[in-house]
Formats: structure tokens, sequence, C-alpha cells
């Protein structure tokens, strides 16, 4: 794997949560901030993570996530079109958007093999409800095409401390690992909730 992309991952994982209390106002209940990826070069505004470079973080993925899906958690209120995260604009510019769940880059397109990550605000209508995630949730992702995938939730984690690089990792089953903040800072833990095909 490219060093670049492991060094652009981290710094969009360190800075976008600052990033969002910034750019998307004052939070409701906390921003997301998604897991730092080890040994992130630093900048002027985002701090070199205190691990050690691991070259098996992350397998790009040689296209974003197209236009046209969509994640749905029917109990919990969810759904919301889901867009490719973005360096730039969310660690850069220090705008990112509302109303959007983000597929990490680098992570597997959902309905393929491996680790989907998808994160999105802990505000009302965008990922907040995620705290009231429960073993057994159903959980759909809607394609371009209009095919629906389902997924069941089968891990829930409430206090994923921020380093945790793990759940980022790529796996040998098709998972999707969702995320949302705790909070508002980017020391506040993660909440991180698991699904797998039904």
């Amino acid at each position: 794997m490219p060093r670049s992309f492991t060094v652009l991952a981290g710094v969009l994982l360190l800075a976008v949560g600052i990033a969002l209390i910034a750019g998307g106002g004052p939070p409701l209940a906390g921003s997301v901030a998604p897991i730092a990826l080890p040994n992130a070069s630093a900048t002027a505004s985002t701090p070199a993570a205190t691990t050690s470079p691991d070259s098996t973080t992350l397998s790009p993925t040689p296209e974003p996530i197209p236009d046209g899906y969509r994640i749905v958690m029917p109990r919990l209120g969810i759904d919301l079109p889901i867009a490719e995260g973005d360096v730039q604009r969310d660690v850069v510019i220090q705008r990112t958007p509302e109303n959007f769940a983000f597929h990490f880059p680098g992570t597997a397109i959902p309905g393929t093999l491996g680790n989907s990550y998808i994160y999105a605000h802990a505000r009302r209508g965008m990922f907040l409800s995620l705290w009231n995630a429960r073993l057994g949730d159903n959980v759909s992702i809607t394609r371009p095409g209009g095919d629906e995938l389902k997924f069941v939730v089968t891990e829930v984690h409430r206090r994923v401390l921020p380093a945790d690089t793990s759940w980022l990792q790529p796996t040998d089953d098709e998972r999707l690992t969702l995320q949302t903040s705790t909070g508002p800072n980017r020391d506040d833990p993660r909440f991180v909730v698991v699904a797998a095909p039904q």
C-alpha cells in the first residue's frame, strides 16, 4: 500500500472531528471524529499519532463509493445518503457537510468482500440515534440500481478509544463498521457498531 494513502487517511481521521465541529455549527450531542490511523504525518493543525507505521492498515479501493448509495436503520430512524469522505473538504477546508453518512476512502464498498467503514455526525437526523443500537437491529444499504443489501447488528461498542485503529482494518468477511462520536472533542471515545450480512 502506498505510504501517501496511509498518511492522507491518517490526517483525515485525526482532523475530521475538529473540522466537523468548526464547520458544521454547534453539535447537538457531539460530532463524528473517525478513529486515528497510526503515524499520520503532522501538519500545522493536526498532531502526529504516537504509534508506529502499519502497512496493513487499509487496502485502498480503486474508486470511491458511487453516487446513489443509502444507509437505513428503520428502528433508529436513520436514513441517509452515503457519500465518499474527502480529505480536502473535510480536513483542509474544514467544511464537512451534514445530512450525509460518509464512506471512509480505502475501505470496501458495501456489497463487496471486506470492511465497509461508514461514519456520520452524532446529530439528530444523522447518526445520533446510533447510540441506541442493539444486537439484532436491521441495517440496509440501497445501491444505485435500487437493490438492497441487508445486514444485522452483531456488535455494539460504546466507548472505543480514538487511537484504536483495529476498526479500520481490512477483513476477510463482508461487514459494515458504523461509527460516530460520543462528544465534541477529538479525544472523546467513539461509538462503533458492526453489522454482518443477513
